[in-house]
C-alpha cells in the first residue's frame, strides 16, 4: 500500500505523519469497539456471535500493532494508537447502550405503596414482587422486577413521575428461570427495527 500511495504522488512525510497514523487510529477504534461488543455478547450468553467478533478483533489488532512496529520511530503512530483506544472505548459503549441487550433487575424503594406504578407494570405485563420492609426512617415498600434493558428508560421515567424521591438500584441479569425472560432469546434492537420497517 505504501508503494501504491507513493506512485500516486503521496510524499513519504505525508504518509508517515498523516496517513499511517490515521489508519492506525481507525483500526484501533474498530478493534476496541468490537472488543466492547464481544464482552457484552459474552455476558449475555451469545455463544455464536462472540467468537466471530473475537476473530475480527484479533485480526484488526494485529494489523494495527504491525504498523506500529514498522513505524516504531514515528511518535505519531503512538499518539494515534492511544487516541484510537480511547475513542474505540467510547464508540463501543455507545453501541452497547443502543443495542440494549439483556435483562436488568430493578429494585425500587418508596415510603408508601405505589399503586399507580404497580398498575403501570401490570398493563405492560412486567413481573414484579412488592414487599414491606423497614428503613432508616420507618416502614418502606420494596419492589423487585426483571425487565428488558430496552424498557428500562420508560420504567425509570414512570418511577420518577410517581415519586421523584424514590430510591432505585439496577443490576444486570445474565439468566432467569422463566423462558420468556431468558437472555438467550434476546434479539438486537437494530435488527428488530430493521425488519419492522421492512414489513411496514
Amino acid at each position: 500500500m505504501q508503494d501504491f500511495l507513493y506512485n500516486l504522488g503521496v510524499s513519504e512525510q505525508l504518509f508517515n505523519y498523516l496517513i499511517m497514523p490515521a489508519l492506525i487510529f481507525i483500526a484501533r477504534v474498530g478493534d476496541v469497539s468490537i472488543n466492547t461488543l464481544r464482552i457484552m455478547f459474552m455476558m449475555n450468553g451469545k455463544k455464536n456471535i462472540a467468537p466471530v467478533l473475537g476473530f475480527f478483533e484479533a485480526l484488526i489488532w494485529l494489523l494495527a500493532i504491525g504498523q506500529i512496529f514498522q513505524n516504531i520511530n514515528n511518535p505519531m503512530s503512538y499518539v494515534a494508537y492511544a487516541a484510537g483506544f480511547g475513542t474505540g472505548t467510547y464508540v463501543g459503549m455507545y453501541f452497547e447502550e443502543k443495542l440494549a441487550l439483556g435483562r436488568v433487575l430493578v429494585r425500587v424503594i418508596t415510603p408508601a405503596t405505589q399503586h399507580e406504578l404497580m398498575e403501570f407494570m401490570k398493563d405492560r405485563n412486567y413481573r414484579f414482587t412488592n414487599v414491606g420492609a423497614e428503613g432508616r426512617f420507618g416502614k418502606v415498600n420494596l419492589l423487585f422486577t426483571v425487565m428488558k434493558r430496552e424498557n428500562l428508560k420508560e420504567f425509570i421515567a414512570k418511577v420518577k413521575s410517581v415519586d421523584e424521591k424514590a430510591f432505585y438500584t439496577i443490576e444486570s441479569v445474565k439468566r432467569v428461570s422463566e423462558d420468556d425472560l431468558n437472555v438467550m432469546e434476546d434479539k438486537p434492537r437494530f435488527r428488530t427495527r430493521l425488519f419492522s420497517k421492512a414489513r411496514a
